[in-house]
C-alpha cells in the first residue's frame, strides 16, 4: 500500500515531457504504405488541388459579391462606351473581368453538378421508397404517375428483386438470357473495379492490360493492389482505334519480363477518348481474350452515350453470345453505373457488375469480398440502377415524359460534344478527333518551343503547365493528358 507521506506512482504514470517533445509523429508521409504514396488519380490531382486554393481566395475576399459587381461595372463601362470612351471599355472590363472570375471545373464528369435535371420518374420512385407512407396518402396519386406509384409498391414488396430487375434489363438490352445470379449490385463502378483488382492480383507479377489513355482509376486500382499495368496504346491517327496486333505485341513483352496478364480492360463508349467501338472490332477482342485466357473486363459506363448515326453500342457480353461463346466459354466482367448515361446520378452511388464465366467458388469469393464493407451497396443506389435498367415502356403512363426527358438531355449532350469537338479543331495548335461517344473529349495540344521549356524550367511536364496557367488565366479546370498515361508525341 502507498503511504499517506509519499504520492504512489508507476513507473507507467511518469511522463517525460521532453522525450514527449521531441517522440516523432505515430504517422507521418514517410510511414505511410508506399502504395499510396504512389497511387495518382489525376482527375482530382494538382489542377484541381490549385483551383481549390483559388476558389478559396475568392470566397475569402472582403466584400466581394462577384454578380453584384460585375453587373456595374457592365453598366458603367456601356455608358462609358456610349460616351465614346471604347478604349476604356474594353481594357477597363477586361480587368475587371480578370478579377472576378469563377471556378469551372471540367474535369469530372457529373452532369447535375452543371445543371442537368434528373430524371423525373427516377426521382418519383425513389422518393415513394425512401418514405413509404406517402403511398397511402390520398393527394400522392395527383402528385405521382401512376407507373412510378405502382413500381414502388413493387420494390417495397421485395428488394431482393432487384437484381432480378437488372438481369431482365440486361436481356432485353442484349437479347441473350442474363442470371441474376451473376450479377452483384455495387455503389457505382468503382468498387466493382477495386473487388475484381482484388481478386485477379496476387503480386506484381500479376499485370492487368489496360488502354493509354486510361480513366486513372485503373492504373490508381492496380497499383494499390501491389500488381503490374501493362499499357495497350489507342491510335489516335485512326480516332483512337484498338488494333488486336498492338494487344498481342504488350502482352507478348510482359510475358517475356515474368508477367502474368490476367486481364484486358476496355473501355467503351472510351474514357477519356470517346470513340466508340465498332462490331468487329469488339469480335477481334473477344477472340483474343478467349485465346490467350485473358477476363474481359468491360468497362461499358457510358452504354447511353453515344452521338453519332453510323456508330452503336454493344455490350460485350451480346457480341459474345453472338459468336457462339457461352458462359464457360469467356471470363467476362461487365460493369455498369448510374453516374453516366442521362440519367447523370452520380451522388446516388448505384451500379453493377455482371461476371460470367466463372465458377460458384469463385464467385462465393467475389460475393466474400464485397460482404467485408457489410453490404454490397445503399438501398438507393439498388433501386436507382433497378430503374435505369428497367426504364418506363411504350404504354406506361410515364414514358412519353420519360422519353422527353431522355432524349432531350442526350441530344443536349451530343449537341455541346460536336460544339466543343469544332471548337478544339477551329484553335491554334490543337487538334481533337470526332467525339463519337462518353462525356470527354481528348485534344492534343501543338505546344510552342518555348512554352515546353518554360515547362521544364519549373519541373513540370509541358501539359501541366499548360493546364495550369489556363486555370490561372480563365478559372477553367481540365485534366493534363498525361494523367490518363498519354505519352508525349514526337511531333
Amino acid at each position: 500500500m502507498p503511504s499517506a507521506s509519499r504520492p504512489y506512482s508507476s513507473p507507467a504514470a511518469v511522463i517525460d515531457s521532453d522525450a514527449m517533445d521531441s517522440a516523432a509523429p505515430a504517422v507521418t508521409v514517410e510511414s505511410i504504405n508506399p502504395k499510396v504514396l504512389g497511387c495518382e488519380y489525376a482527375v482530382l490531382g494538382e489542377i484541381v488541388s490549385h483551383s481549390q486554393r483559388l476558389q478559396h481566395e475568392l470566397q475569402n475576399k472582403p466584400g466581394f459579391h462577384p454578380f453584384n459587381e460585375v453587373c456595374f461595372f457592365v453598366f458603367f463601362c456601356s455608358l462609358l462606351q456610349i460616351l465614346g470612351h471604347s478604349n476604356f471599355f474594353s481594357q477597363k472590363f477586361i480587368e475587371i473581368l480578370d478579377s472576378y472570375w469563377q471556378i469551372l471545373y471540367f474535369n469530372v464528369g457529373n452532369p447535375q453538378s452543371l445543371g442537368q435535371k434528373a430524371i423525373t420518374f427516377f426521382r418519383e420512385v425513389l422518393v415513394l421508397c425512401d418514405h413509404p407512407p406517402l403511398l397511402d396518402k390520398s393527394e400522392t396519386r395527383a402528385l405521382f404517375s401512376g407507373d412510378a406509384i405502382a413500381r414502388a409498391r413493387h420494390i417495397l414488396d421485395g428488394v431482393k428483386g432487384l437484381r432480378d430487375a437488372v438481369a431482365a434489363g440486361i436481356a432485353s438490352r442484349d437479347g441473350f438470357p442474363a442470371n441474376p445470379d451473376d450479377i452483384f449490385l455495387t455503389d457505382g463502378a468503382t468498387p466493382a473495379v477495386h473487388i475484381i483488382m482484388q481478386l485477379l492480383i496476387r503480386s506484381e507479377k500479376d499485370g492487368i492490360l489496360c488502354p493509354i489513355p486510361q480513366y486513372p482509376l485503373y492504373s490508381a486500382s492496380i497499383f494499390l493492389h501491389g500488381g503490374s499495368l501493362v499499357p495497350y496504346y489507342l491510335d489516335e491517327s485512326t480516332g483512337w482505334g484498338l488494333e488486336i496486333a498492338e494487344l498481342k505485341k504488350q502482352l507478348d513483352e510482359a510475358r517475356s519480363k515474368g508477367i502474368t496478364v490476367r486481364a484486358l480492360v476496355v473501355i467503351n463508349p472510351g474514357n477519356p477518348t470517346g470513340q466508340v467501338l465498332a462490331k468487329e472490332n469488339q469480335k477481334q477482342i473477344v477472340d483474343f481474350c478467349k485465346s490467350e485466357g485473358l477476363v474481359l473486363l468491360a468497362d461499358e459506363v457510358y452504354q447511353d452515350n453515344v452521338y453519332v448515326d453510323d456508330k452503336k453500342f454493344n455490350s460485350f457480353k451480346k457480341i459474345a453470345r453472338s459468336m457462339g461463346y457461352e458462359d464457360a466459354d469467356l471470363l467476362l466482367v461487365s460493369i455498369q453505373s448510374v453516374s453516366k448515361g442521362y440519367y447523370g446520378e452520380c451522388g446516388k452511388r448505384g451500379g453493377y457488375m455482371e461476371v460470367t464465366g466463372f465458377s460458384d467458388e469463385v464467385k462465393e469469393q467475389i460475393r466474400k469480398v464485397a460482404t467485408v464493407n457489410l453490404c454490397f451497396s445503399n438501398i438507393s443506389g439498388q433501386i436507382l440502377v433497378s430503374l435505369v435498367m428497367n426504364p418506363p415502356k411504350i404504354g406506361d403512363e410515364s414514358y412519353e415524359s420519360f422519353n422527353a426527358e431522355k432524349q432531350g438531355i442526350l441530344s443536349s449532350l451530343a449537341r455541346r460534344a460536336k460544339a466543343l469537338e469544332d471548337a478544339f479543331n477551329g484553335l491554334e495548335g490543337v487538334t481533337c478527333n470526332k467525339a463519337e461517344g462518353a462525356m470527354y473529349l481528348f485534344p492534343r495540344l501543338h505546344l510552342p518551343q518555348k512554352a515546353i521549356e518554360a515547362a521544364k524550367v519549373i519541373n513540370s511536364a509541358p501539359d501541366v503547365f499548360y493546364a495550369r496557367r489556363l486555370l490561372d488565366a480563365t478559372g477553367i479546370v481540365v485534366v493534363p493528358g498525361s494523367g490518363f498515361g498519354q505519352v508525349r508525341a514526337n511531333a
